[in-house]
């Protein structure tokens, strides 16, 4: 199995004080190798995905979604990348981007190639963003989008001029081997859902974190899940 090749990464820590392990293959595949994964909830299964898939979309909202159709499976809709964006003190940041309405820029040179450019000299791919209200968690202006820095609106912006303020999250590694998603612009909030009801089509949201600083609760844990591991109960995948 995967895991099985991986234990030069025991006892990883990333992104805060619990140890990622080499049998965490999933957490270790979406934070260290970039590998895109499925963001399944721990309460019902769900997954997140993007209520609008196409590319073109930068102002509307993440779901949960509890059946994989064929054309979420087809455009990569439930299929998220944890990106490295920086640090917060010790704390890595990072983008959670989708995998849906993947765009690979122009080359160097040309008007519209501002993406940056990977190790190996390639054009970084574009890839839409979860982005925070500026004004959230307040019950009008709580809800997320997901598009492209330059694209969103302007209360998705940072405050401090820096596009990337609303969109950079800080990653908890729970003890049960999930993860939680903190906002840096928000450290009180985690993301959550509308009315606190985890079910079919629930809208995500930001939502106070009665657990603590940077700790999160059970409730608003995701596990991370490799593509070819979605129907596979949690804690079955991970002995």
């Amino acid at each position: 199995m995967y895991t099985q090749e991986r234990t030069a990464m025991a006892n990883l820590v990333v992104g805060g004080p619990v140890a990622v392990n080499s049998y965490d293959n999933a957490i270790v595949a979406a934070l260290v190798e970039n590998r895109p994964v499925m963001l399944v909830h721990a309460f019902n299964g769900g997954y997140l995905r993007p209520a609008e898939l196409a590319e073109s979309s930068h102002d509307k909202g993440v779901k949960l979604a509890t059946a994989l159709d064929p054309a979420t499976k087809d455009a990569r809709g439930h299929l998220w990348h944890i990106t490295p964006g920086g640090f917060f003190g010790q704390r890595p940041l990072y983008f959670i981007e989708s995998a849906a309405g993947q765009v690979t820029p122009p080359p160097a040179g040309t008007a519209d190639a501002d993406a940056g450019r990977g190790d190996d000299g390639t054009p970084k791919p574009q890839r839409r963003r979860v982005t925070v209200h500026q004004d959230a968690p307040q019950s009008t202006a709580d809800t997320l989008q997901v598009g492209l820095p330059a694209k969103v609106a302007d209360k998705w912006r940072g405050k401090n001029g820096a596009t990337e303020d609303t969109q950079l999250w800080v990653v908890t590694v729970t003890p049960w081997g999930g993860i939680t998603f903190v906002p840096i612009t928000h450290p009180d909030a985690i993301l959550g859902f509308k009315d606190h009801a985890v079910a079919k089509d629930s809208e995500a949201r930001l939502t106070y974190n009665w657990g603590g600083d940077f700790t999160g609760t059970v409730i608003n844990t995701f596990y991370p899940r490799l593509p070819n591991e979605w129907d596979v109960p949690y804690h079955h995948v991970f002995t």
